[in-house]
């Protein structure tokens, strides 16, 4: 991979949740390339190690953990030997998160019809444990790992947590209503933190991606045929760039926001990342 622009992150710890997916594998890379040495949290041990070696093969330094990150307790003891390895977490990136069918409507709007169509899931079917479970992976998947790694941050310098926020966070999709209040959470949690982190050197940041193409959502933008589904001709739309993310556009703004000399004075905020979308009235 190419940066965008050079920074240096030796010596650094960098604990990177959800860091074996599409765009978390490629904040990883991104990271270590930059000289931080990574550490991988995520539940696939097997995606784990591909990027743990796709990195090592790029000569940079990696390590993953297969963990849950809403077991604080599993956490800790991944905490204290990450302490012993390689030592005290300096960057903290929270990017484990996800959406549930269970808890996602199957019309953008209610009808009358829907009312007695057993086919459709509508706001009343949805189950409130998976709207529980999305809430506790999103929000509590970023409140605890920072719970954990912040400790060694406190009065450390340059020390900085980036949450991965959501569009959705500034304006809510249609059919997904948990996953945007959750990500409207992670916005909302981030500012408070930053505020409550001032006074021991920590920044706190938020990154708000856009339409970016992965496995989760990759069934949804394609239909049978590989070609555009009516939901992703939707979403290129009210996108002025016309065009999904590509992963590799999240980085620019990952190191910007954990390099101190680029970013010392910025704290609180939620950068979209989105190509437009959240700027764009439909009009």
């Amino acid at each position: 991979m190419e940066l965008p622009f050079d920074i240096n992150l030796e010596n650094r710890v960098a604990v990177v949740t959800g860091g074996s997916g599409v765009l978390g594998s490629v904040l990883c890379e991104s990271l270590a390339q930059a000289g931080a040495q990574v550490i991988i949290l995520a539940r696939n041990k097997g995606k784990i190690d591909r990027v743990v070696e796709r990195i090592k093969q790029n000569g940079g330094k990696a390590y993953g953990y297969s963990v849950d990150v809403l077991n604080k307790e599993d956490l800790e003891t991944v905490h204290q030997d990450v302490l012993s390895k390689v030592g005290p977490c300096s960057l903290l990136i929270n990017g484990a998160g996800g959406n549930s069918s269970k808890a996602t409507t199957d019309g953008e709007r209610l009808s009358l019809d829907d009312l007695t169509d057993q086919n459709q899931q509508t706001f009343f079917d949805l189950d409130p444990n998976a709207v529980e479970g999305l809430f506790n992976l999103n929000f509590l998947g970023a409140l605890i790992p920072t719970q954990v790694f912040t400790k060694d941050m406190v009065d450390q310098e340059q020390a900085t947590v980036i949450n991965i926020s959501s569009m959705n966070a500034f304006r809510p999709l249609t059919k997904i209503p948990a996953y945007s209040g959750a990500k409207a959470a992670i916005s909302n949690f981030t500012q408070w933190l930053a505020v409550y982190f001032s006074k021991v050197g920590i920044r706190v940041n938020a990154m708000a991606p856009g339409f970016f193409l992965t496995d989760q959502n990759r069934d949804l933008m394609f239909t049978e045929d590989r070609e555009l589904s009516d939901r992703a001709n939707k979403i290129l739309s009210q996108t002025p760039v016309e065009r999904f993310g590509k992963p590799e556009d999240l980085v620019g703004t990952l190191l910007w926001l954990v390099d101190h000399r680029s970013s010392g004075f910025v704290n609180g905020i939620v950068v979209p990342i989105d190509g437009g979308f959240s700027a764009y009235s439909g009009v």
